[in-house]
């Protein structure tokens, strides 16, 4: 499965890293972003950026990879992501990461992805713990590791992400990496349901065959319990 998850502009807003000397520019960028206004949040974020604000550097980063507000440059998004990913920036690292192990703006290197994955990772960042799950599952760049793969999916299934909990409901269902066991599955099958995950909903549905009418409820009072305490 190919890694394909990156930190973009639905993450903006609620992305709060500007300092105080950045953050009424920033803000304003910000609002500009969401008026469509791209030209004008570049001008805004590209002082802030040279002046070496991580935030500044990632979403200028971010516009150049994306083409919006400029034309579409890998390079130079992968110039301004590695000044951001340098001073610790959880998404800039996500985001680089994701660049060397395509190869696009920087050179394939999937041990410079690892690295910049794991990172942010250790960070709390959910996408990048779900990218190093892949990895893991995979084996690519690292040796086969189901255990590994299941405690980075883990991570980022507790913080609500969607596809981290539809892997974790087939490692499960599996026994890849941890004890097979239905219930589990189908419970994270259905949490990732919950958020519209539709494949996730077919391997529920799918494994639900397989389980018996007690078995089902109780994996259905285990992801209400979940949801109570984790809103999603």
């Amino acid at each position: 499965m190919k890694v394909i998850l990156r930190s973009g502009f639905l993450a903006l807003a609620i992305m709060a890293l500007a300092g105080p000397a950045d953050a009424g520019p920033f803000e304003d960028g910000l609002g500009a972003l969401q008026r469509g206004d791209y030209a004008t949040a570049m001008r805004l974020w590209r002082p802030l950026a040279e002046q070496g604000y991580a935030n500044a550097e990632y979403h200028v980063g971010l516009m150049y990879e994306l083409g919006e507000g400029v034309p579409q440059d890998a390079t130079e998004a992968a110039l301004w992501y590695r000044d951001a990913a340098a001073q610790d920036h959880p998404m800039a690292q996500n985001n680089l990461g994701l660049m060397y192990q395509e190869g696009r703006g920087v050179a394939q290197d999937d041990a410079e992805a690892i690295n910049w994955f794991r990172l942010s990772a250790q960070q709390n960042h959910y996408s990048a713990q779900f990218n190093l799950g892949l990895i893991y599952e995979n084996g690519r760049g690292v040796p086969q590791d189901y255990p590994e793969a299941a405690k980075w999916y883990r991570m980022a299934a507790k913080q609500s992400h969607a596809g981290a909990q539809n892997k974790l409901g087939v490692v499960y269902s599996l026994g890849r990496g941890v004890p097979r066991d239905y219930v589990f599955a189908h419970m994270w099958f259905n949490l990732a349901a919950t958020q519209g995950d539709e494949t996730a909903r077919e391997n529920r549905n799918s494994i639900a065959e397989s389980m018996t009418t007690d078995q089902i409820a109780e994996a259905q009072r285990m992801a209400r319990e979940w949801l109570a305490k984790h809103p999603q």
